[in-house]
């Protein structure tokens, strides 16, 4: 009986349970079961799926607090993600499973009414599933979708705002302002939707860089929240918007408002806070000792020892600002040294130590604190493309003060007589030998140290160990010496010893190359091993004085134009004019030393070259200018840019040699002055023109070895590097290749008549034959031959065809020898002057 009544209960209860599990009956039971079975189990699931999804997106990603923050912490991707592969996230894809789950087996869409009253939330988990997963469109399907089937949805509000977040994800700003402008103005929104609203309308403000519009969204949207990160994210924006603004006292608002916050939001958003408002500091008429202390503290307070690298940068700029640059450099250092996933933070630090090399006039250790910087800078940036062509700019003058300081050692050596030869180097060998037996010294010393120390530690308990712990193994440290030596040479102990270009120790580094007992270190401690090297020979003496003076012209320059280092500039001019120059550097440096004093305001200095020059070279167009400036001006005739587009224009009408030998005399006339490059490339085409590669070559070189600061000179070191290989081949193509041909007539340059009448006849068989497709032309082939070429045919034997009926028509009877080539055979002879090889 028992177990009768038990069956019955049991399957009445199955019963119940398959009949209440249909999506198509439309029942108190069927519609509770489905909602709670969609709420309480594949919803509940799916949500928790979506936020851990979200709070591991939220939690890697990196904020850059050098620009304007985003509302939303989700990094797009560039990359597509496949259709049925999968998300980025799993978390995401569980969520759109869950949702997707939801709607398959338990909407109940019954007389076109749904009646399962969870169906809305799980189409808006499935759309910010696919959202976060940066899947916009099927997340923009699934919003729409709900707010076109449940108008009447507790949710509704919330659809809204996410979809036009999405519709800011697709770069639909402007439909998306009016849509939430609609939603903040005609729908009731509680607190936290309101501020959700604006916070999606000040970004999408933001993204127009529309920033007045977006304080105001953005400060309803940080009072309304309720969240705590929200408010202290949102109200750091607003301070740092009104500082792209320029409201420095509004921004500090701003930023106090995060501080109160403390601990209540992330505390990355008030240290940076601290940091806004300490950039935003008043160093003339604020409380320096209080600032200072303010930023002592925050350095000192072991909470912020994950934000140390903006602390100690903020540090070293108050120093710099304050002209402590040592203070400055060692912020700098320790800001490196603490950042770790910041690259911009490092890049700033490392510009702002070269910066400082380079006013102490330390080249070599800017260019290579430039170079760090470059590193930590992404490419094809305007801030990458300054420093990269700053740092162009250094290693000219690295390369140039280079060959003026070893330039100027040796003539010095050179003038200098045998007894201050003897003492100069005596003392040079003294200095390596002192440092040779200090080196020995100290490691004699070292090794005494490291074997009492060992021997101490093995007269003491066993461990019952045998391993040794390496360093206290003589032979292992004395190979590990040997090797880093190899590698690295013999470093100074200091920071950053690896990292940049460091010189090794140069008198110790000779010592250890060279073995004790070796011929080579005997050399090096006697007199005459360096004094043989003085060069006697005049040409050579002559070529290094030339290349000395060559390199001060440039440093001026460079200092002048590049760098607006005036007094520096003025100074290796006036060292130019002291070392007997060749007469072309004279006048323009005299001339470039007269505009440097006016800069720099020291008008006797100014006065002293003008007269100079006047005095000295009157006939000179420097001292036109300085007489009569207005007269020069006005005289566009013969200004140097009036002279260079004349001229190209006989270049272009192919008159050669009449060009180049314009471009000789005003490049005479124009040394030292902008214009002379541009003449200098002028001539090296002019050049390739009349004799062909080879020696287009060489005339390039010359423009890039004596111009490598101007656009001519490093154009011309791009063309050495990358088009001139490319020329150099001699090769002829196959004429079964070809789809065009030439004919080609030889003429000395001087016949000029056998060449109009050749012209003549050829036209006349154009005009007899009705050839209207083919041309006639005649071009400079070099300096003593020209071509008379008819050009059009598009084959080989239809080119003999035609040179037959020249030779023999009876209206024709061309005699005149020919070739015919086809229009890249022909490039081929122009580029390298070899007709005579093709014949």
């Amino acid at each position: 009986m028992k177990k009768t009544v038990h069956i019955s209960v049991t399957l009445s209860v199955l019963g119940i349970l398959l009949f209440s599990c249909s999506t198509k009956k439309d029942s108190f039971i069927n519609r509770n079961f489905h909602s709670v079975t969609t709420k309480y189990n594949v919803l509940f699931n799916g949500n928790v799926a979506f936020e851990e999804g979200r709070d591991a997106l939220m939690n890697s990603y990196i904020d850059n607090y050098w620009e304007v923050l985003p509302v939303e912490r989700m990094e797009v991707l560039d990359e597509l993600t496949i259709p049925g592969k999968g998300g980025r996230n799993p978390n995401f894809k569980k969520a759109e499973e869950k949702a997707v789950k939801a709607i398959q087996k338990h909407s109940m869409e019954i007389d076109g009414r749904q009646r399962n009253s969870q169906m809305d939330e799980a189409y808006l988990l499935l759309g910010k599933a696919r959202y976060f997963d940066q899947r916009f469109i099927p997340a923009l399907e699934a919003f729409n979708y709900t707010l076109s089937e449940y108008p009447d949805s507790d949710k509704i509000n919330q659809t809204r705002i996410w979809r036009e977040k999405t519709h800011l994800r697709l770069e639909n700003e402007e439909f998306a302002i009016v849509n939430l402008k609609k939603i903040i103005r005609f729908e009731k929104l509680d607190d936290q939707e309101y501020a959700d609203a604006n916070a999606v309308l000040g970004q999408a403000y933001i993204n127009l860089k529309h920033k007045d519009s977006a304080v105001q969204v953005m400060k309803r949207a940080a009072s309304s929240t309720e969240i705590k990160e929200e408010k202290g994210r949102y109200n750091y924006i607003i301070g740092q918007l009104f500082n792209e603004l320029g409201h420095k006292d509004s921004a500090n608002i701003a930023f106090d408002k995060v501080i109160e916050l403390n601990r209540k939001s992330p505390r990355v958003y008030m240290i940076n806070a601290h940091i806004e408002k300490a950039k935003n500091f008043d160093l003339e008429n604020g409380d320096k000792e209080v600032f200072l202390e303010m930023l002592n503290d925050l350095a000192e307070d072991r909470e912020n020892r994950p934000f140390l690298d903006r602390i100690y940068r903020q540090l070293a700029t108050y120093h710099l600002a304050n002209d402590s640059l040592e203070l400055a450099e060692s912020y700098f250092q320790q800001s490196i040294r603490k950042a770790t996933t910041d690259k911009f933070l490092k890049a700033l630090d490392y510009e702002n130590i070269a910066a400082l090399r380079f006013d102490e006039a330390n080249y070599k250790d800017a260019g290579s604190y430039y170079d760090s910087t470059l590193l930590n800078l992404k490419k094809n940036t305007r801030k990458f493309r300054r420093i990269e062509k700053k740092k162009a700019n250094l290693e000219d003058v690295i390369a140039y003060e280079d060959v003026a300081q070893k330039n100027d050692s040796i003539l010095k050596l050179v003038n200098s007589s045998e007894a201050e030869r003897t003492v100069y180097f005596q003392t040079y060998i003294d200095e390596l030998k002192a440092a040779e037996e200090a080196k020995k010294e100290l490691e004699e010393q070292q090794s005494f140290v490291a074997n009492e120390f060992a021997s101490s530690r093995n007269s003491g308990p066993k461990t019952g160990s045998n391993d040794e712990f390496y360093f206290y193994n003589q032979t292992t440290v004395a190979y590990g010496k040997n090797e880093f030596r190899k590698r690295w040479g013999d470093r100074a102990l200091e920071d950053n010893w690896r990292l940049f270009d460091k010189n090794t120790i140069t008198k110790t580094a000779i010592a250890t190359n060279n073995e004790a007992g070796s011929d080579d270190a005997k050399d090096i401690y006697s007199v005459a091993f360096y004094t043989d090297k003085i060069p006697t020979d005049e040409k050579i003496i002559d070529s290094i004085g030339t290349e000395r003076n060559f390199a001060y012209y440039q440093l001026g320059l460079i200092y002048k134009e590049k760098f607006k280092e005036y007094e520096l500039a003025a100074s290796r001019l006036e060292q130019l004019l002291q070392n007997n120059p060749e007469e072309k550097l004279i006048l323009p440096s005299k001339y470039n030393l007269y505009k440097i004093y006016i800069l720099l305001e020291q008008s006797n200095n100014a006065d002293k070259y003008k007269n100079d020059i006047i005095n000295n070279h009157g006939d000179s167009r420097y001292a036109q200018i300085l007489k009569n400036p207005q007269d020069v001006i006005a005289s566009d005739e013969n200004s140097p840019e009036s002279l260079y587009a004349k001229t190209y224009k006989k270049f272009a009408n192919e008159q050669y040699e009449e060009a180049l030998v314009d471009s000789d005399k005003y490049i005479l006339q124009f040394t030292g002055e902008e214009i002379a490059p541009k003449f200098e490339m002028l001539k090296a085409i002019l050049i390739a023109r009349l004799d062909g590669c080879v020696a287009y070559k060489e005339a390039l070189n010359y423009v890039a070895l004596n111009y490598p600061n101007d656009e001519e000179g490093k154009r011309a070191q791009e063309i050495i590097t990358s088009s001139l290989p490319k020329l150099t081949k001699k090769a002829f193509i196959n004429d079964d290749k070809a789809k065009n041909f030439k004919i080609i007539y030889t003429f000395e340059k001087n016949e000029i008549e056998a060449m109009e009448a050749l012209e003549k006849t050829i036209a006349q068989a154009f005009e007899d034959r009705g050839y209207n497709s083919l041309t006639i032309s005649r071009d400079v082939y070099n300096r003593s031959q020209q071509f008379v070429i008819i050009h059009g045919f598009k084959s080989k034997p239809t080119a003999l065809a035609f040179e037959n009926t020249l030779k023999t028509g009876p209206a024709y009877l061309v005699e005149k020898e020919n070739v015919i080539l086809s229009s890249e055979n022909y490039q081929t002879v122009q580029i390298h002057k070899n007709l005579d090889e093709v014949k």
